[in-house]
């Protein structure tokens, strides 16, 4: 779908925007009146923006320079960038200290300013840029320690990947040192229009550090599901409680492993035949509660590009031979996460001339703006993807503060303590007190709410003493220093499966599904990543006491051997979707809050429902729009009396409905409303506004077992006096509000709904494109893209029922690998490798990812060179 003019996007109303420096405080959706004093920068940037429609000049100055010649400090020899005419870059050097240099160089091109405003996230320095509405952001990354962890992680990792690094950060400060913040992207030519006066300082390898770090948040696993527990206990009985977070179902939804068990402390997948727990938890009082509620609600408005880590998932799957109409492994992965622009991976190739052990690189496939390497992908030998693996890896602690101590085991030992100072743009600077006990840095003092939370209640019962302060710290195996990095680099030089497992070794944080292929006909999986093994007090459920020495972790791991892996499995594929990895007898704590599996179940149906499967279908199942929901709900709904006529005309609809979400599937609409209206009317009586259902996986297997239960207290609603209400009385008044808000936002006829016109996507720049400034807005902002999908689909277009319908995540990009010839690989992005506004690589992948189809992914030499529309030659200089 092509992007609307401007004049048809949705405009804001008076007085809600702020200015553009302070563009922070709708970013983190808290907005704020305009002040006064913004009325200025905002004529400032307005008359620049006349400029910048009048003057082609300006607007295009960024643009790179793809062919010619330029020279780059520090090349040994040259190095060639063939782009095709999508943009996407494709490097050929004679060693990999060129091809990391020229690697910088190029991410510097198409993408620094996002670069730039993730290494000020991650480093908590946002407010340099952006004021004191970032404040908050960065009292958080500050007080976990984000960078710091990151400079340590640099004494670390093996000499060739610091090599490597160092050699990508030359690469950036190159194209740097050439050109002035106009000429590196239009955003800093409004945000200097607007008085920052800023030139970006020189990128650094801890800076490629740190945003790991950022992709460890997003991905973090359970540390939501802790707090909403606690929350949904208010008024509530542990048994419903655990009603809303149903075990997983391994009989209905198969897990990753379905073989093997771990021996002497290794995983050994042909062993047929093995740790419970015994939980001791604080009674949460409402002020432990309204503690944890807080403590939500400020990570929450944490910056949506350091990720919110729920709702994101992924898909990837592999077939051997056996099962592939090439007659050998096809591969696939589509990582769902947040929608943003630009999205948050770039394509590249990266090629030696001549392949050796000097120089072993010869990969492609998707990068991270400011990482070297290819995150995921192919080389000439192997393929990979990742899926969250979504192991618990935090824990929230309950602690109790005196002063300047902390009680542990009885006694009362000193807090850790230190100060940092933030620079503000346009402020005062801040200095920042962070405090810490062994179990982590206490994320309860960036909130002033919660730094009164030992006045409000006691968390073991006892009466709260006047000189007594509870806090919550953090334990989280991301602010434990590992060489992560060292995988990124090894993946790519793998050339079979014991290569591939050692370079999963090293992978800490985030903890991933790997899938793998090998063009010998190999398929395999392995678990990587540091999970922690807790004592016998701590499950991970929920937060825990921090006095209580059981609950500590024991400060081992789940040791690599013993995650599970799998080669060649008997059933001829794997297919991960964040589900189980395995059953329930391995002896390990991986976690308890996995993914459901309803869209891993689909994949392994339609896997052996084809049996043999072509590039094409392979590609198909990944545009799967059934609902999970579909089969289970609309029996119920079809089956419940409405009025005839104009509220019947919904449900006729569903009687014919083939359960898809297609974009222009009236059913869809119908269905998915009704969905929201029914957990609304079942859920918001009942819980906090922070745990209202946002309708995605977890509220299908709520939703599962409730319906069965036609008289279950969470049917009733509490708000009407002397009425119990039952679920068939919930089902028409949603179905009847269904109806009503579809004539309202759709049309009085059914024939004319259609679910991609609910279900939009909107692509948003994370920062000037959250402006509150229309004309700024339309200069870095596309879309909306109608689609289809949904949030538990195998099309995972997820969105939140307590926001709306607009996509919220999505997969990020789709890749499908032939081993049997690489050159015949499709993938696609869900932007462009481009991230200035103004270029054509901006978002033109998205109108193909909508109508979900994938571009030809050349890799050999001859390919590239035949699809080749510019060359650029990086040749050594100065």
């Amino acid at each position: 779908m092509t992007d609307p003019p401007p004049a048809t996007r949705p405009t804001r109303s008076p007085g809600e925007p702020g200015p553009l420096r302070r563009w922070w405080s709708v970013f983190v959706a808290l907005p704020k009146p305009l002040r006064v004093t913004s009325y200025v920068a905002v004529g400032v940037v307005l008359a620049l923006l006349a400029t910048l429609v009048v003057g082609v000049v300006l607007v295009r100055r960024p643009l790179p320079q793809t062919s010619g010649e330029v020279a780059v400090p520090g090349l040994e020899g040259d190095v060639r960038v063939v782009r095709d005419d999508h943009g996407i870059p494709q490097l050929y050097g004679d060693s990999v200290d060129d091809l990391m240099r020229a690697q910088g160089y190029v991410h510097a091109q198409e993408r620094f300013f996002e670069m730039d405003v993730r290494r000020h996230a991650t480093a908590g320095r946002l407010a340099e840029m952006f004021g004191k509405d970032a404040l908050e952001s960065d009292e958080y990354v500050r007080t976990m320690g984000w960078r710091r962890v990151a400079e340590q992680e640099l004494a670390l990792v093996k000499p060739e990947t610091r090599a490597a690094l160092e050699a990508y950060a030359d690469g950036v400060n190159a194209y740097l040192d050439e050109h002035s913040p106009s000429e590196i992207a239009v955003e800093y030519t409004v945000l200097n229009a607007g008085g920052l006066d800023y030139r970006p300082e020189h990128w650094t390898p801890v800076d490629s550090l740190a945003w790991l770090k950022a992709m460890a948040w997003d991905l973090r696993g359970n540390m939501d599901d802790e707090i909403g527990r606690v929350l949904a206990l208010a008024g509530h009985s542990a048994e419903q409680v655990r009603e809303l977070y149903p075990a997983y179902d391994a009989s209905a939804h198969d897990p990753i492993v379905g073989q093997g068990a771990v021996v002497d402390g290794v995983f050994e997948q042909d062993a047929t035949s093995g740790g419970t727990r015994n939980p001791q938890r604080p009674p949460y009082t409402a002020g432990a509660r309204r503690a944890l509620g807080d403590l939500q609600a400020g990570l929450a408005r944490m910056p949506a590009l350091l990720g919110r880590g729920d709702g994101v998932g992924s898909n990837s799957w592999v077939v051997d031979g056996d099962h592939s109409a090439t007659g050998a492994p096809l591969l696939a992965n589509d990582p769902h996460l947040g929608v943003s622009l630009p999205g948050v991976w770039m394509q590249m190739g990266l090629h030696c001339n001549v392949v050796s052990d000097d120089c072993p690189l010869d990969v492609a496939g998707f990068t991270f703006s400011g990482v070297p390497g290819v995150v995921i992908g192919h080389n000439a030998d192997i393929a990979w993807g990742f899926t969250n693996l979504g192991p618990d890896v935090t824990d929230l602690y309950l602690e109790k503060v005196e002063g300047d101590r902390w009680r542990y085991d009885g006694r009362l030992r000193p807090l850790r303590v230190r100060t940092e100072t933030i620079k503000v743009d346009g402020g005062d600077d801040v200095t920042l007190t962070i405090r810490s006990t062994k179990h982590g840095p206490l994320l309860s003092d960036v909130s002033d709410q919660l730094r009164a939370v030992g006045e409000q209640a006691s968390v073991d019962g006892s009466a709260p003493r006047d000189d007594q302060h509870y806090a919550v710290a953090l334990e989280w195996t991301a602010l434990h220093p590992a060489p992560t990095a060292d995988a990124i680099l090894e993946l790519d030089t793998a050339s079979n499966w014991d290569e591939f497992r050692a370079a999963a070794s090293s992978f800490a944080v985030p903890a991933q599904n790997l899938v793998y292929a090998d063009r010998d006909g190999h398929i395999g999986y392995q678990a990587p990543g540091v999970v922690p093994i807790r004592k016998s007090g701590n499950d991970g459920l929920v937060p825990s006491a921090g006095w209580r020495p059981e609950n500590d972790w024991t400060g081992d791991h789940v040791p690599f051997d013993g995650l599970p892996n799998v080669l060649d499995p008997k059933e001829g594929f794997v297919v991960t979707a964040n589900q189980a990895v395995i059953g329930d007898d391995y002896p390990y704590l991986l976690t308890t809050d996995w993914d459901h599996g309803y869209r891993s179940q689909r994949i392994r149906d339609l896997l052996e429902q084809e049996g043999e499967l072509s590039m094409a279908e392979i590609a198909d199942l990944q545009l799967d729009t059934r609902s999970p929901l579909a089969p289970l709900l609309t029996p119920y709904l079809l089956d419940v009396e409405l009025p005839r006529g104009y509220y019947a005309a919904g449900q006729a609809l569903l009687r014919t409905w083939d359960l898809d979400q297609g974009a222009d599937s009236a059913p869809a609409a119908y269905f998915d409303v009704v969905w929201r209206n029914v957990l609304e009317k079942t859920f918001h009586d009942d819980l906090p506004e922070d745990a209202w259902p946002d309708g995605g996986q977890r509220w299908v297997a709520v939703m599962e077992q409730l319906l069965r239960e036609p008289a279950n207290p969470w049917w009733d609603d509490t708000t009407t006096e002397d009425v119990v209400e039952t679920r068939d009385d919930i089902l028409v008044a949603a179905m009847v509000d269904a109806r009503d808000e579809l004539t309202r936002l759709e049309a009085l006829d059914p024939a004319e709904w259609s679910w991609g016109h609910l279900h939009q996507l909107h692509l948003r720049s994370a920062t000037l494109g959250e402006s509150g400034i229309g004309p700024v807005e339309a200069l870095v902002n596309r879309g909306p893209w109608e689609v289809g999908g949904g949030s538990a689909a195998v099309d995972a277009t997820g969105w939140d029922a307590t926001e709306g319908y607009d996509v919220t995540t999505a997969p990020s990009m789709r890749m499908v690998v032939s081993l049997a010839d690489l050159d015949d690989s499709r993938w696609i992005n869900l932007t462009g490798v481009s991230g200035h506004p103004f270029s054509s690589h901006y978002t033109d992948q998205t109108d193909l990812w909508a109508r979900g189809e994938t571009l030809p992914w050349a890799f050999s030499k001859a390919a590239v060179d035949a699809a080749a529309e510019d060359v650029l030659t990086l040749t050594p200089g100065g």
